[in-house]
C-alpha cells in the first residue's frame, strides 16, 4: 500500500509513522519546509492529567504507550516520564483535588494528593508557598521543537517514506491522488490531510463550508535555563476550569467562591510549565477563539503568568528569551477527540484535536489506520 499524508506536523507524523510501521510506503508533503505550526508551538506535553473520562482519556492513555514504546527507539524525541504538580493555595482548590482523586479513574491517571513537604520531595524546585499539590504520575513530555524532525530521520531510514517539503497540495484528482503546486500528481492507496489549522482552501473545498472545527489562537513563552531541574511539569488551578476531568459539584463552588484574576479570565488562561532539555521553561497560555485574531501579541498575560510561576518557584523567573502566538484547530464539539471525515474516494481529512494533538497524535493516527485496514 502507499499513502500519501499531507501535513508534517505531529498528526500528520504519526500517520505516516504508522503507516511505514505497518510496512507500507509513505509520501509525505508540506507546504512549508518543514512543519511550523501548533505542532512545534506547545509545551510538548503527554498531557493525561485534565482528559474527560471514557474515549478521551482512553485515548490519551494509549497515545502516551505509544509515545514511550516510540521514545525508545528514537531518543530524539526526549520522551521523559516526569508526571506533573498542580500546586494548591486554597481549601477551595484542595477540594476540587481531593474530588479528582475520589474519581473511579484516578488510578489509571496515577492521581495523588501531596502535602506541600511531599510535593517539594518530588519537585524540589517548588520553594514557594501553597498548602497542597495533585500530583499526576501519568503525565509526560517530549520536546516539540525537535520531535517531527526526529521521527522524520527515522522514518527516512526504513527507506519506505519520502519527505516533500515546499509543496502545497492545491487539488485532488481521481481516486487517492492529489497534485502540488508544482504540478506534479502523487497517487496512492489512500490520502491523509493532516493541515492542523489551515482549514481554507482546499480543505473548505473538500469538506465543506460547515466543517465542525474552529481555529483558536493561544500566547506562549519560553525563558533562560532555570539553573536546576524541574523535575515535574506544572499546572496552576486555573487548569482545572479548563480542563473536563474536574468538572462538578466542587468546581463550581471554586467558580463561585474564588473569582479568577481578572487577567486569566480576560485572556481565558491557565498556567502549564515544561522544563526544555536545555534547562529553559516553556510557559502558557492563552487562549482565543473570537475571529478576526489579532496579529500582535500582548504583555499582560505573560505578566500574570510571570507573578504565578515566581510565587510556585518562590524566587525570580529567568530572562524570557521567546515569545510566540500559535493556532490550533479544535472540533466546535469539545468532546469530540478528533474530527475525521472521508471527504473523496480514498481521501480522509483528519482535524480538531485542539490542544489534545500532542498528546493523543499516536493513538488517533493508529485508530485511522486500524479503521482504514492498512
Amino acid at each position: 500500500m502507499r499513502v500519501i499524508v499531507v501535513g508534517a506536523g505531529v498528526v500528520g507524523t504519526m500517520h505516516a509513522w504508522h503507516a511505514v510501521s505497518r510496512g507500507h510506503e509513505v509520501v509525505q508533503i508540506e507546504r512549508e519546509s518543514e512543519a511550523r505550526g501548533a505542532s512545534l508551538r506547545n509545551f510538548g506535553q503527554i498531557w493525561i492529567s485534565g482528559r474527560a473520562g471514557g474515549e478521551e482519556l482512553e485515548t490519551a492513555l494509549r497515545a502516551r504507550e505509544l509515545w514511550e514504546a516510540i521514545g525508545e527507539r528514537v531518543p530524539g524525541l526526549g520522551f521523559r516520564a516526569c508526571g506533573s504538580l498542580t500546586p494548591l493555595r486554597t481549601a477551595r482548590e484542595v477540594a476540587v483535588a481531593e474530588a479528582a482523586v475520589a474519581r473511579p479513574d484516578a488510578a489509571a491517571r496515577g492521581y495523588k494528593l501531596l502535602t506541600a513537604d511531599e510535593a517539594r520531595a518530588v519537585n524540589p524546585a517548588l520553594r514557594g508557598a501553597f498548602t497542597a499539590a495533585l500530583w499526576c504520575e501519568r503525565d509526560a513530555a517530549v520536546e516539540p521543537r525537535t520531535a517531527q524532525l526526529a521521527l522524520k530521520r527515522e522514518l527516512l531510514a526504513s527507506g519506505r517514506y519520502t519527505y516533500l517539503g515546499g509543496r502545497e497540495v492545491r487539488e485532488v484528482v481521481g481516486t487517492a491522488s492529489v497534485r502540488d503546486d508544482h504540478g506534479d500528481v502523487h497517487t496512492g492507496d489512500a490520502v491523509i490531510l493532516a493541515t492542523g489549522a489551515w482549514l481554507g482552501g482546499l480543505v473548505r473545498e473538500l469538506a465543506g463550508p460547515e466543517l465542525p472545527v474552529r481555529r483558536v489562537r493561544l500566547q506562549m513563552m519560553q525563558t533562560d535555563p532555570l539553573g536546576e531541574p524541574l523535575t515535574t511539569s506544572v499546572a496552576d488551578a486555573d487548569s482545572f476550569r479548563y480542563y473536563p476531568a474536574y468538572r462538578g459539584e466542587a468546581l463550581d463552588a471554586l467558580n463561585a467562591g474564588q473569582a479568577q484574576d481578572p487577567v486569566a479570565a480576560e485572556h481565558r488562561m491557565q498556567l502549564l510549565m515544561v522544563q526544555r532539555r536545555d534547562g529553559g521553561l516553556t510557559i502558557g497560555d492563552t487562549h482565543a477563539y473570537e475571529h478576526p485574531f489579532a496579529f500582535d501579541t500582548v504583555e499582560e498575560p505573560y505578566e500574570h503568568l510571570t507573578r504565578v510561576v515566581e510565587a510556585f518557584l518562590g524566587r525570580p523567573l529567568p530572562r524570557i528569551r521567546h515569545r510566540w502566538a500559535g493556532v490550533y484547530a479544535q472540533c466546535t464539539d469539545t468532546a469530540r477527540v478528533v474530527h475525521r471525515q472521508q471527504v473523496r474516494d480514498g481521501v480522509w481529512l483528519v482535524t480538531g484535536p485542539g490542544g489534545r494533538g500532542m498528546t493523543c497524535s499516536p493513538a488517533i493516527a493508529e485508530t485511522t489506520a486500524d479503521q482504514l485496514g492498512w
